[in-house]
């Protein structure tokens, strides 16, 4: 189940979404369409939907991605759960604002590449981590092209 929530929100919902107004718009801007809404699935629901999981049952983060079962790491998973919840609102508020989406796109290459690295040198991963690690990086990337090609457009 996991995997398939990462796969849609990553992956299949910003892709289809690209596409989808790509085809119904006359003047789409393609870097747009991948900035818009790569931040609204990827880092705004993504971040939402882990952050309220972390929030509401923060044993699953603790045991399931980091391998930690001592129920003393469920405060410090659930204020993460608030830092998500704070950028996963950021995003996804920049639907209604899309002057946000680059510094949304911002913030988000840079929580995602890190927490990706920091997964990437855990000499020890499970399987969750592993989807953690690459779906983190991913979006990076994702993020990191956004914002090189939309310098590049507006310069």
């Amino acid at each position: 189940m996991y995997f398939a929530i990462i796969l849609l929100l990553m992956l299949v919902l910003p892709l289809g979404s690209v596409v989808a107004e790509a085809l119904w718009s006359t003047d789409a801007n393609l870097v747009f369409l991948v900035g818009k809404w790569f931040v609204f699935w990827g880092l705004g629901l993504r971040l939402l939907v882990a952050s309220l999981k972390q929030i509401i049952n923060p044993a699953f983060t603790a045991e399931t991605i980091f391998g930690v079962t001592d129920h003393k790491a469920q405060s410090l998973v659930q204020e993460i759960g608030f830092g998500n919840l704070s950028i996963g609102m950021f995003g996804l508020l920049s639907l209604f604002e899309p002057q946000w989406i680059v510094p949304a796109a911002i913030t988000g290459s840079l929580f995602y590449g890190l927490a990706g690295l920091k997964h990437l040198l855990e000499p020890t991963r499970n399987r969750s981590r592993n989807i953690a690690m690459i779906s983190d990086l991913w979006l990076s990337l994702v993020l990191v092209f956004y914002l090189s090609a939309a310098f590049f457009q507006n310069a």
